[in-house]
């Protein structure tokens, strides 16, 4: 099973980014997607679900409205939309999936939203 996250980058306040993360090694549209992102000096949070045919999507509280999180099972990847950044979205990125024996993350990509 691997996660390969892309995406990252540095852009300023009230910008966009579009996370990437492909996926290999199981049989993506039976696997439930997360993204979880970690700040320095912070703990690693959820940022939001996908349930396997993408039909049911959950947010953390602070990113609803400005995020949008999709999967395209024809191609092993999903999508985190982002827009209207902040400053606090500011962290490393994680891709995340389960199977019934492990947890599973990518290697992370940086976010960095500054002026």
């Amino acid at each position: 099973v691997q996660v390969v996250e892309s995406g990252g980058g540095l852009v300023q306040p009230g910008g966009s980014l579009t996370l990437s993360c492909a996926a290999s090694g199981f049989t993506f549209s039976n696997n439930a997607m997360s993204w979880y992102r970690q700040a320095p000096g912070k703990e690693r949070e959820l940022v939001a679900g996908i349930s396997r045919a993408g039909g049911s999507i959950n947010y953390a509280d602070s990113v609803k409205g400005r995020f949008t999180f999709s999967r395209d099972n024809a191609k092993n990847i999903v999508y985190l939309q982002m827009n209207s950044l902040k400053p606090e979205d500011t962290a490393v990125y994680y891709c995340y999936t389960t199977n019934q024996w492990a947890g599973y993350w990518g290697q992370g990509t940086q976010v960095t939203v500054s002026s």
